[in-house]
């Protein structure tokens, strides 16, 4: 088989997969049968591409082949004949779908997912599965949990969701808000993981971040008076503005503090901060996404790591840690201490983290560690931190960034 074939169908299936999906589940009402469709299409590609060429369009070729397979099983089985009657009525491509109160098929997915039958965890997880196109051991990693623990939420969502008989259809409006926060937590994981890849060669990666704006997007038109919303696309634009110079031509990461800000996307800078300010109108206090969204602001305006407002971060990463605990806001916190002049006190603080037993397998913890000392002049001790988090990186361009830090330091 033809790697660059098999290295497209992948591609395909990162950019286009949630739509096949969402596609599918709104066509047979069943999300289980909808990612076993699309498995099924992804392994006729596989097999025909290779001889009969990549089609023009590749995501409808996935979902034609999918619908098609779905028909056949409906009519081995001979069941569901009236599903399968509506199913083959819908196959024409000049068909229009009936008017959605939600006009996009993933984010409507997104919904339906996000079921209030469903515990937030099992509601994230699944979303990420299905939606995300992630893998259990990415998500896992995004979730701070182990693979088997997140094997067994998607597992038992799919059974509660079965048991429940709960119909896949479009919630009305007025179903949105017991949803609203489910939907905007897997928008956010999917943009988190775009921008920092937890695993494979790349360091971001464009496409899920861009596909988590996109419905970030389309999220504040629906409601348009959620502040959150608003938020969460303020913190994605300014955080997307930085991807032109995160990483050189080899792919190798770039740290902030060596990024041509010049090449930042100053367009979207304006735009972020135009969303904050939308949330900011509403009075209602800053929320999660809107602190995020302010301290990625003090970075996007500053011109320099230097002449960053440093004691601003600080403020509003104490204020985030409070509202939303995690471990990583607290490293982060810790970074920004130490940028504000105080390491040793910021040592304090990742010491605190390691003492909780939070982020075990992480190379989070012992990077910043090794960062904190480096600065405090203990570089022995910062070499073998950096050298520890090289070895549990699971992202390859990462790993390689901290094995030069770590060199680095052995040099002097």
């Amino acid at each position: 088989m033809s790697e660059e074939v098999t290295e497209r169908i992948a591609a395909v299936w990162r950019i286009e997969g949630a739509s096949v999906v969402a596609t599918l589940t709104r066509v047979t009402g069943d999300v289980a049968l909808a990612e076993d469709l699309a498995s099924a299409a992804v392994l006729a590609a596989l097999e025909q591409w290779p001889g009969e060429g990549v089609p023009r369009n590749p995501g409808a070729w996935l979902t034609a082949v999918a619908k098609r397979r779905a028909i056949d099983t409906w009519r081995r089985e001979d069941r569901r004949r009236e599903r399968y009657a509506q199913l083959a009525a819908v196959l024409p491509a000049e068909t229009e779908p009936d008017w959605e109160p939600i006009p996009d098929d993933v984010l409507r997915l997104v919904f339906i997912a996000c079921h209030p039958v469903l515990s937030r965890p099992a509601q994230v997880a699944l979303t990420l599965r299905v939606v995300g196109g992630l893998g259990t051991t990415e998500i896992a990693r995004m979730l701070l949990t182990s693979v088997p623990t997140v094997q067994a939420r998607i597992t038992r969502a799919k059974r509660t969701l079965t048991a429940a008989r709960v119909p896949f259809e479009t919630p009305e409006p007025a179903q949105w808000n017991e949803r609203l926060a489910g939907v905007l937590g897997v928008v956010y994981l999917i943009f988190t993981e775009g921008y920092a890849a937890t695993a494979g060669q790349q360091v971001v990666r464009p496409d899920l971040a861009r596909e988590a704006l996109r419905l970030g997007r389309v999220l504040a038109g629906l409601v348009p008076n959620e502040p959150e919303v608003h938020a969460l696309v303020a913190l994605m634009e300014l955080q997307s503005a930085r991807f032109p110079a995160r990483t050189d031509a080899t792919g190798a990461a770039v740290l902030l503090e060596d990024q041509d800000r010049r090449r930042w996307d100053h367009g979207q800078i304006r735009r972020g901060q135009a969303a904050l300010a939308q949330a900011d109108r509403f009075g209602k206090g800053r929320g999660r996404y809107a602190l995020q969204a302010a301290i990625a602001q003090c970075h996007a305006v500053a011109p320099s790591v230097a002449e960053t407002d440093w004691e601003q971060v600080v403020v509003l990463y104490e204020a985030l840690s409070r509202l939303a605990p995690n471990p990583v806001v607290e490293l982060n916190r810790a970074v920004a201490v130490a940028m504000a002049g105080r390491p040793a006190d910021a040592l304090a603080l990742v010491e605190a983290v390691a003492a909780s037993g939070a982020l075990p397998t992480s190379h989070l913890l012992p990077s910043v560690r090794g960062e904190l000392l480096s600065r405090l002049g203990r570089r022995a001790e910062a070499r073998g931190e950096l050298l520890a988090a090289a070895e549990a990186a699971t992202n390859t361009q990462v790993a390689r960034t901290l094995q030069a830090k770590a060199e680095a330091l052995g040099s002097h």
